[in-house]
């Protein structure tokens, strides 16, 4: 596909951010463990420091002991009784003593793997690089003295937040399930909802410091191999200090910088995510959030509500419809009133007319100045807010909004029909799904007022002439922005502006999942073929 083939690394090169993709990961490394117990402890105490979180707990194997061992974990991260039970209890007691002192090191630690140790997930480890990553990533190492070689036992636990409701996504009907911030607490809530073993998971480690957890999960047959592989290629090739939020990764992997629109879409719902991987899309989920990156995005997927498949086709539909006009009003609302009461008067029926010109006249400043001393006002008053406390936040944005609107007409300082188009405005901006969307139709709404205060409505058309162009000339890791309009696909259509019913949706997009385009269940029966 041509779309597909253009250059999408344009940005990956200048950015100070990103490495060659070869670069070792572990150049930077302290070297291999050492077969003396005594030496490799000395040297972690020399790294932790006086951490008084890293537990370093040294033991002699078996009842003869014979061997000296060590097992280091960080205190919060491990299940601190799962690691007496099933380490430190099997080593000291269970192990067995047998023809112990004749075997060879190696065999030694074969025995404890295989009879010994009762826990399923155990890694060797040759270097202190591995270890330092497998001890804060929650797994006990045990260190046995006379072999070079550690064991990390996976007895990952602690306190962390549970499955709750969504919060910024939320849904009537529908799951009521969020992610969480444990990566495999939500790697488990997607696989519940995709029972296949084609849906693949990879995982690497970025951030120099923070070596955070970075998944990358999509469905192996449905998903675009070219899509894939450019997302290894930028993940693999991002250099930073630190990972700390899905945020640090789409900022460094995204296609355009310089854009106001989100190129990225994030969700916290794990059947949202799962409805995208379906589609041919690939999922990015980073340890310690609970948002995940889903790519490529295109600008009509921003305005479909997690609960428009819950519904008929006919009300998601109707409700759609009502998203695109209220995009438009948030966007436009202010300016289009500026340009007509500024310029276009004509536009206006007379008593109309003659009612708004009643209100302005004691109004000092032009319907520029009024829209924009009301919309910073309000602005303001919406991200204190989100700032404050719920209960203090809400009684901020509800009453401090009624009460500047009316103090400020009764001041003579705004009009009362300015009030009214800013506060269906901002209402407006709220029927937009996705926030990030939301806040870039915010962005652009004080553009178009000095568009429109400046030329009126020619101003408007020069800024979303402007607007469309760009929109058309972005892009998601290949994929058209503006996919499926611009360009106009016309079998995508039956899930953009509108939906059509279940039955009728047989296809995947064409430019997201370009090997496997037809669904699985697209031959069910049609509702008037139920009777054949």
């Amino acid at each position: 596909m041509v779309f597909f083939k253009k250059s999408i690394r344009s940005n990956d090169i200048k950015n100070k951010h990103l490495k060659p993709k070869n670069t070792s990961r572990n150049q930077n490394g302290t070297g291999k463990l050492s077969n003396h117990l005594k030496e490799n402890l000395q040297k972690i105490k020399e790294t932790v420091g006086s951490s008084e979180d890293i537990i370093i707990r040294e033991f002699r194997i078996g009842r003869e002991n014979s061997i000296k061992a060590s097992i280091i974990f960080t205190d919060g991260l491990v299940d601190t009784i799962s690691n007496q039970e099933f380490i430190l209890e099997s080593l000291m007691k269970d192990f067995p003593q047998a023809g112990f002192n004749t075997k060879s090191m190696e065999d030694l630690v074969l025995n404890i793997k295989e009879t010994t140790l009762t826990v399923a997930d155990i890694k060797d480890i040759s270097d202190y690089q591995l270890l330092y990553e497998s001890l804060f990533s929650g797994n006990v190492i045990l260190l046995i003295n006379g072999y070079s070689v550690g064991l990390a036992i996976s007895m990952k636990g602690g306190k962390e937040r549970s499955v709750t409701e969504p919060s910024t996504e939320n849904s009537i009907t529908g799951p009521r399930e969020a992610l969480t911030e444990n990566i495999r607490v939500n790697t488990a809530l997607i696989r519940r909802k995709i029972n296949n073993p084609n849906l693949w998971l990879e995982s690497r480690k970025i951030g120099e410091q923070t070596k955070t957890n970075v998944s990358l999960m999509y469905i192996k047959g449905i998903a675009n191999e070219e899509v894939i592989e450019e997302v290894r290629s930028r993940l693999d090739r991002i250099s930073i200090d630190s990972i700390l939020d899905s945020l640090y990764i789409e900022e460094l992997i995204q296609d355009t910088t310089y854009t106001p629109f989100p190129t990225i879409y994030h969700s916290e719902r794990p059947d949202v995510i799962a409805s995208n991987l379906l589609e041919g899309k690939i999922a990015i989920l980073v340890d310690g959030t609970p948002s995940v990156l889903i790519v490529p995005a295109v600008f009509v997927q921003f305005l479909h509500a997690p609960d428009d498949y819950y519904s008929r086709a006919d009300i998601t539909t109707l409700l759609r419809i009502l998203r695109f006009i209220g995009l438009l009003i948030a966007m436009l609302g202010p300016s289009v009133y500026i340009a007509i009461t500024t310029f276009h008067q004509e536009m206006l029926p007379t008593p109309l007319l003659i009612s708004l010109a009643a209100q302005r006249e004691g109004v000092p400043f032009p319907a520029f100045v009024e829209a924009l001393m009301m919309e910073v006002t309000f602005e303001i008053l919406r991200e204190s807010g989100l700032r404050l406390p719920k209960a203090i936040g809400q009684a901020v944005s509800i009453v401090g909004t009624l009460v500047i609107g009316s103090a400020a007409v009764e001041a003579g300082i705004v009009s009362a029909g300015m009030v009214i188009v800013v506060s269906i405005t901002a209402i407006s901006s709220f029927i937009v799904s996705s926030y990030n969307l939301s806040i870039s139709i915010r962005m652009l709404r004080f553009p178009f007022m000095g568009l429109a205060a400046s030329f009126g409505f020619f101003g408007i058309t020069f800024g979303v002439t402007a607007v469309i162009l760009h929109l058309c000339s972005l892009r998601s890791f290949g994929v058209p922005y503006m996919v499926p309009f611009a360009p106009y696909i016309k079998e995508d259509q039956k899930d953009a502006l509108v939906l059509f019913p279940r039955w009728a949706l047989s296809t995947r997009q064409r430019l997201i999942s370009q090997r496997n385009i037809k669904r699985e269940d697209s031959d069910i029966p049609k509702p008037d073929q139920g009777n054949n």
